[in-house]
């Protein structure tokens, strides 16, 4: 006889709470990922390579899966695979070192406010493509609810944090050339993310052998984005502990949203990403004495209804 707890067996509890932990760490790390930036900094300028730093949170994830593969798999390692599983992740990995690269070339285009803002359309283009690739048809009460993640995002955004010190009224600047390129950045956003979880779910390889050949194929792009960008200085210049605390936590993170996108969707990927603002924010305020705005208590009133209508008891 199974043991079990009000009416749950055990094993699914204890699954239950592991997922929660997971999305709990994710959302710490998400929004834990701008303070720590900051933390970085050398007189207001990041003293790092963005492009080393990508390089070596793909290395680290490529690592840190052959280990799970050695620890917990290792029956896998003599599984005849063919290029046809392989191949797929190329285009996986190149649509995520393409946006990768657009963020930085989209800086001189448009201020970092309106990035901020215009960048929350990628939930819009995630629950389109989601919805059209995976045939997964959502009801109008969850496109309200992802609306809502819009509202609450674009809210925070446009001054949910706010400096005593300096003026309140915020200015968005953006050529047309940028508004191409937040379009751009947007779709491949959302298309990369879908596309990914359409080859995690389909092939019947598992988890820890997928991620192998996605973060081979990562490693192997960003480095040639390296080398082609002609980074000035060494690939580790500038480098501290904080960028060490990135790169794990980055590489941790992407581990988790493997094992979303895998086992979830990545409409949970979204709803983590939009509470991770509770994360940010807290830190901000503890760090670096900004102030909390009414825009901030607007945008958590956003994602507490839009989790309550897309996950809640209809």
């Amino acid at each position: 006889k199974k043991s079990s707890v009000g009416g749950m067996p055990v094993l699914a509890l204890h699954s239950l709470g592991l997922w929660g932990l997971m999305l709990i760490l994710s959302v710490a790390i998400y929004g834990s990922h701008a303070p720590l930036l900051t933390q970085c900094k050398v007189d207001g300028m990041i003293p790092f390579s963005s492009t080393s730093v990508v390089v070596l949170v793909e290395l680290t994830k490529l690592v840190f899966s052959l280990l799970i593969l050695l620890t917990w798999d290792r029956e896998l390692l003599g599984v005849a695979v063919s290029w046809r599983h392989v191949a797929p992740f190329a285009l996986s990995a190149l649509l995520y070192a393409a946006n990768n690269n657009l963020v930085v070339h989209m800086q001189l285009f448009m201020d970092p406010s309106t990035y901020q803002v215009l960048s929350n359309l990628k939930i819009v283009s995630t629950a389109l493509l989601y919805s059209l690739f995976l045939r997964q048809r959502l009801s109008m009460r969850k496109w309200l609810a992802l609306l809502l993640l819009v509202a609450a995002g674009v809210s925070y955004s446009c001054g949910g944090l706010q400096d005593p010190g300096s003026p309140s009224k915020m200015q968005l600047h953006i050529t047309l050339v940028g508004l191409l390129l937040i379009s751009v950045y947007c779709l491949i956003s959302g298309l990369s993310a879908v596309y990914t979880e359409a080859i995690l779910k389909t092939q019947a390889l598992p988890l820890s052998l997928q991620n192998l050949f996605l973060y081979f194929f990562g490693v192997l792009l960003n480095l040639i984005g390296y080398f082609w960008s002609n980074a000035e200085g060494g690939f580790l210049e500038g480098f501290s502990s904080w960028v060490l605390v990135i790169v794990v936590s980055q590489a941790l993170n992407g581990l988790i949203m493997s094992v979303v996108m895998k086992h979830s969707s990545n409409i949970t990927r979204l709803f983590v990403i939009s509470c991770s603002i509770l994360v940010n924010a807290l830190l901000s305020v503890a760090l670096f004495n900004l102030q909390l705005t009414l825009l901030f208590f607007i945008a958590v009133s956003c994602i507490g209804l839009a989790i309550h209508l897309y996950y809640g008891v209809t």
